[in-house]
């Protein structure tokens, strides 16, 4: 059962994105804008990534990303995996999270919050069980309760289960919780990826629960 609305989850928690995603964003153009141009010299010119995804109640809305792979395709046309398209730049891109600077863009349009389930992709929403489909019952955040416990170093339920806990939880001294911690993670490096993965593999949907005894 989800925690009783309060204020902070009815008004200050927009109020406190805005009061932070704002700034940030202009503090950090310069370095977005060094950030960019690396993306664009790996990409030949494409610096910018943009993906549907969904957000609150599973509405979707464009994300914005740096571009850290490249369109490397096989003979066939079709996209080479992960590891062989994310050069040396766009590990690096993605290990100090420079990649995410744009989604402060999301958040001052009110598509992300500060913290929150982290968005994914369309195409899991329909492999949900009701119980992790929960997680878009909060706006998706920047970072989250799971991004600080192991982000893509855990399994899909355990990620799950963070998400649902922290819909359950959310509270001012929760959100500033996670956000202290995930300075430690970002200036760690620690969680980028999934083990022998590139970065995380695709959810396939949870196996079915054992029937009680």
């Amino acid at each position: 059962m989800s925690a009783p609305a309060s204020f902070y989850t009815r008004h200050g928690k927009r109020l406190l994105d805005l009061a932070l995603a704002g700034p940030l964003l202009l503090l950090t153009l310069p370095l977005l804008a060094g950030a960019a141009a690396l993306a664009a010299v790996q990409n030949r010119g494409r610096w910018l990534f943009r993906q549907a995804r969904p957000g609150w109640h599973g509405r979707l809305f464009t994300l914005y990303k740096l571009q850290t792979m490249t369109d490397a395709r096989d003979a066939t046309g079709q996209p080479l995996p992960d590891a062989q398209r994310l050069p040396p730049l766009g590990r690096w891109l993605r290990a100090t999270s420079l990649d995410e600077l744009p989604q402060l863009w999301n958040i001052v349009r009110g598509d992300l919050s500060l913290v929150g389930p982290r968005p994914l992709l369309p195409a899991y929403l329909p492999l949900y069980s009701p119980a992790q489909a929960r997680r878009h019952d909060v706006r998706p955040g920047l970072t989250g309760w799971a991004q600080v416990n192991g982000r893509n170093a855990i399994s899909w339920e355990e990620k799950f289960a963070f998400d649902v806990w922290y819909v359950d939880h959310l509270s001012l001294g929760l959100d500033l919780l996670i956000l202290w911690r995930t300075a430690g993670r970002v200036l760690g490096a620690r969680g980028i990826n999934m083990p022998g993965e590139a970065t995380t593999a695709a959810f396939r949907g949870s196996p079915p629960l054992p029937p009680s005894s």
